[in-house]
């Protein structure tokens, strides 16, 4: 009988880690400096709304004084009686049915524009961002007269048209650069099944570019819900909206500082909770959008 020898094993060759990139290292802690540049407002913010008037006002700040929710309660009404509810459901109204209109009206425009491209389509997307050049406060005057004409100031039907068709030509341009991306075999195919067109987009394009649409959607609701100055105009008691609320801070006795941050943290909340909401579909969306 042989005997066989095995060879000793040998020990696996040492890979070293590589190396850092100084410039990698370097753009990492300006993001974090950018970052923390961006978060700090917010942060002093929350921290003056949680103190009294006295000494939100001292100068230099007071950074360890009381905290206290007298701003909050002056917010909702502890002192002047004057509820702030009408005006964020004015605004939460407004915002969400514009936003709703604007992807009802946008989907197919971006679909005639992309997947089943019209004639000098660049010219269409070129008239749509050409209504985005002229300055707000020059189409306010002819509105104003419009509306009152018509009868629909201090109405809230009147900021919801009006916010469709300032938000509805960035959408058509969002939904387009999504919609590129659908492949045109999926709707080969759907088009040999028998789908109609309503039922293309329904059941076969709106899956596939729902992140997309939850960053249009996104987008447009922060648009609608931080418009001011047609809301200003065009409103007074019944369709005022949170930013014009907010504005009532403002007095000729003073700026209430306390009360001031209190109530930007609380009219930023849905603005909030809808990104946080949509954090991965919104981040997902604008890749997406960026790659074409």
């Amino acid at each position: 009988m042989t005997a066989t020898l095995e060879a000793p094993p040998t020990a696996a060759p040492r890979v070293n880690p590589p190396a850092r990139n100084p410039v990698g290292s370097l753009l990492t802690i300006l993001a974090w400096v950018v970052g923390v540049l961006f978060v700090l407002p917010v942060l002093w913010m929350l921290l003056t709304s949680l103190h009294s008037e006295e000494n939100a006002a001292t100068n230099p700040p007071s950074l360890f004084a009381p905290l206290t929710l007298e701003g909050y309660a002056n917010f909702f009404g502890a002192e002047t009686g004057t509820s702030p509810w009408p005006s964020l459901l004015n605004s939460l109204t407004a915002s969400v049915l514009s936003t709703a209109l604007v992807l009802v009206l946008a989907i197919p425009a971006a679909y005639a524009l992309s997947i089943r491209p019209v004639r000098k389509w660049t010219d269409v997307l070129f008239f749509f961002l050409s209504t985005k050049m002229l300055p707000v406060v020059a189409g306010l005057l002819p509105v104003y007269l419009i509306a009152q004409s018509i009868g629909m100031l201090d109405n809230i039907w009147l900021l919801i048209i009006l916010y469709t068709s300032m938000n509805l030509p960035i959408a058509v341009w969002m939904m387009r650069s999504f919609l590129a991306e659908v492949p045109v075999e999926v709707l080969e195919a759907a088009s040999i099944d028998g789908c109609s067109l309503t039922r293309t987009l329904r059941t076969v394009v709106v899956p596939m570019v729902l992140p997309g649409i939850a960053a249009t959607s996104l987008i447009c609701f922060i648009f609608s819900w931080n418009e001011l100055l047609f809301a200003r105009v065009l409103t007074a008691t019944v369709a005022q909206t949170a930013p014009v609320f907010l504005t009532g801070f403002v007095t000729s006795q003073g700026l209430f500082l306390a009360t001031v941050c209190a109530a930007s943290v609380v009219v930023s909340l849905p603005v909030l909770i809808a990104g946080f909401a949509a954090q991965d579909k919104l981040v997902q969306g604008l890749s997406l959008g960026a790659i074409k």
